[in-house]
C-alpha cells in the first residue's frame, strides 16, 4: 500500500529547495504535490475567471507568476480557486484531488480535501489553517519505507514543519 509524508513550508523558496531536493534523489515528479497561495492574483479575478466546476473547485490555467523553475518540473501545475479561501497553485497528484471529487464530498473545504487525500481531521485542520496563512503543503506519495524515510530525511534537513505521514488510498481515480 502507498505511503504519503507531508510537510509544511514557510515560503517559496524553501519549497523549491526541498522539490529540488526531491527530484535530485530521483523521486518522480508524478508522486511529488505541492499546494500554495496564489499570491499573483486576486481572490476577485480568481472567482471571475474560475467559475465553472461544480464541485466547489475550478481549475485555471497554468501557475501564476512568482513560481519558479523548479515548481514547473512537477506533473499537472496549474491555478485553482476554492470558493471561500481563494486562488491556489497547486502541482502533482493534490491537483486532481482537489479538483474532484474530493472537494464536493467533503463541504467543499480545503480540511475536506486533505481528509479526502489521506490526512487525518486534525492535521488537516491545521494544515489548511497555514496554507491560509501563506505557508506552502509539500506531499511525496511513496511506495516503501526507504522513499519515506528518504523524503523525511529532505524534509527535516529543509527546516520543514508539521512533517507527517499515513498510508493512503489511490488519490488518482
Amino acid at each position: 500500500m502507498k505511503k504519503a509524508i507531508f510537510c509544511i513550508t514557510q515560503n517559496v523558496d524553501q519549497t523549491e529547495h526541498i522539490v529540488n531536493q526531491l527530484k535530485t534523489s530521483g523521486f518522480s515528479n508524478d508522486d511529488v504535490s505541492v499546494l500554495l497561495p496564489d499570491k499573483s492574483t486576486t481572490k476577485d479575478f480568481a472567482y471571475e475567471k474560475h467559475t465553472k466546476a461544480p464541485e466547489g473547485a475550478a481549475i485555471g490555467g497554468t501557475a501564476g507568476i512568482g513560481v519558479g523553475a523548479v515548481l514547473g518540473w512537477l506533473a499537472g501545475i496549474g491555478t485553482l480557486a476554492i470558493p471561500g479561501l481563494g486562488p491556489f497553485i497547486a502541482a502533482g497528484p493534490i491537483m486532481g484531488a482537489l479538483s474532484g471529487a474530493a472537494v464536493g464530498a467533503a463541504t467543499g473545504s480545503l480540511t475536506g480535501a486533505l481528509i479526502g487525500l489521506g490526512i487525518p481531521e486534525y492535521e488537516a485542520k491545521r494544515y489548511e489553517g497555514k496554507i491560509r496563512g501563506g505557508s506552502a503543503l509539500i506531499s511525496v506519495h511513496t511506495e516503501n519505507s526507504e522513499e519515506l524515510s528518504r523524503a523525511k530525511d529532505i524534509f527535516e534537513q529543509a527546516n520543514a514543519e508539521d512533517i507527517s505521514s499515513t498510508t493512503e488510498s489511490d488519490i488518482s481515480a
